[in-house]
């Protein structure tokens, strides 16, 4: 069994707790269902359901700290994982960066829960699967994709008396549509808390109309172009950006946030004035857990507001050694945006290229945020608001902070799975827009397509 109920899961902390004689005792337990469909040459190629269930705990003698983990919660099994932590935090040099655990703390449950995503079962996962390879089988078209789908739980709880539980779920899905003679492609994505809000019949035209539009691309000479780039092409810049918003990597003079002389620029207009950003644990389609990695209680706040930087990440260690408030680590970042259709933003451009996705996203240099990477599955010129012809793709060299300062107008927002084509880079809950940028820059041009 992968999914404990609160009741089965304080039980569980609650012995986890008992047992242990160090000086400060944390313990969390995760469990997990994923079921999952795979398909390639219009073929399905792999399906399963993966279910786990694990716990970990750390303790404490002093500054001297254990961790260890199992995945069976019988009365031995958890005496022993109790014990073997203990021996690692005698072992354990002293932690000079040591804070002790959290005090009991009180959590406003999130939306992270659907019913009709957790009971999400083979049959779902197949039609899916099928709505996305009929369409294209029809047409002549190649679909490769991937359909994820799982629920939940995560729960903590420490020697002061804290405990926390919540249940999630997620549906994440991706495809790949080529022409049979590989010179087309296209992509479409969805990720989503709410099964109820995604139709792969629906989504699969996307990548179809990308894939024939695509197709026998040319070539347009690099340099610096207006572009419009779709959510997913802004995810994967911003992504880079937003983990730099790190006060301690400021305060060291390791990011773009570093003051010179010493200090960071919280408080400083960085950005366009258009430019806003927040958190908040309770976002309608986008909630996350109430609490952070620490079990402090997640709280809505401004990361940037009117192109100036309104928060920056403090950890527990940080926060005590510059005097600083502790605040919890966001768990999603909302970038609002405009009213305006991708379409609306193509429809506005005299001259430009409209990016599907970015991929393959490396860092050049942490302390402008330069970034380096492909364009992919659909560049587009446009000329008097239409779309003229497909272009090849290009390599990309780039500044999301230059990017947000050349900003010429704001799409919709929409939900990002910023962990697709980022390198292998962290990921981050994101809703974001698409967006106009003017002066962006392409250093050469790639033969993928």
């Amino acid at each position: 069994m992968s999914m404990f109920t609160e009741a089965q899961a304080k039980a569980i902390l609650d012995k986890v707790i008992k047992l242990s004689v160090a000086d400060e005792c944390i313990a969390t337990l995760t469990g997990s269902t994923t079921g999952n469909v795979r398909f390639a040459l219009n073929n399905v190629s792999t399906s399963g359901v993966v279910s786990n269930t694990d716990l970990a705990v750390q303790v404490a003698f002093g500054q001297r700290v254990g961790t260890a983990t199992i995945n069976a919660f019988d009365d031995v099994s958890l005496e022993r994982v109790v014990r073997r932590a203990e021996e690692l935090a005698k072992l354990a040099p002293e932690n000079p960066e040591f804070v002790p655990a959290i005090d009991k703390q009180t959590y406003s449950a999130t939306p992270t829960f659907v019913q009709s995503t957790a009971d999400i079962d083979p049959t779902y996962r197949a039609k899916v699967a099928s709505d996305s390879i009929a369409p294209c089988k029809a047409e002549n078209l190649v679909a490769a994709g991937f359909l994820e789908d799982g629920q939940g739980f995560t729960a903590i709880a420490n020697s002061k008396g804290n405990f926390g539980y919540q249940k999630t779920t997620d549906l994440d899905y991706t495809c790949t549509v080529r022409t049979e003679d590989g010179t087309g492609s296209g992509w479409v994505a969805r990720n989503l808390a709410d099964s109820t809000q995604f139709n792969a019949s629906s989504e699969i035209r996307t990548a179809i109309a990308k894939a024939k539009g695509s197709a026998n691309a040319k070539a347009l000479e690099p340099g610096k172009y207006t572009v419009i780039l779709e959510p997913a092409a802004t995810a994967g810049l911003l992504l880079f950006m937003l983990f730099g918003f790190d006060a301690r990597q400021a305060d060291e003079g390791r990011s773009f946030l570093s003051k010179k002389g010493g200090g960071n620029r919280l408080g400083e207009q960085i950005f366009d004035s258009r430019i806003n950003a927040f958190s908040d644990p309770s976002h309608d389609g986008l909630a996350t857990l109430p609490w952070d990695e620490d079990g402090l209680p997640r709280q809505k706040l401004a990361i940037i507001e009117n192109g100036v930087v309104k928060h920056l990440n403090y950890s527990r260690y940080w926060a005590q050694k510059q005097g600083k408030p502790v605040v919890a680590q966001p768990g999603n970042v909302i970038m609002s945006g405009g009213d305006k259709s991708t379409e609306e933003l193509v429809a506005s451009t005299r001259r430009g290229i409209l990016v599907t996705r970015t991929w393959y996203i490396r860092m050049v240099d942490p302390q402008t945020v330069l970034l380096t990477g492909l364009t992919r599955d659909g560049t587009f010129y446009i000329e008097d608001g239409e779309i003229k012809h497909p272009i090849k793709n290009f390599r990309f060299n780039e500044s999301p902070v230059i990017m947000l300062n050349n900003v010429e107008e704001l799409g919709k927002t929409e939900r990002v799975s910023s962990g697709a084509g980022v390198g292998g880079g962290p990921g981050l809950a994101m809703m974001v827009p698409a967006m106009k940028v003017r002066d962006f820059t392409f250093t050469s041009l790639s033969d993928a397509v």
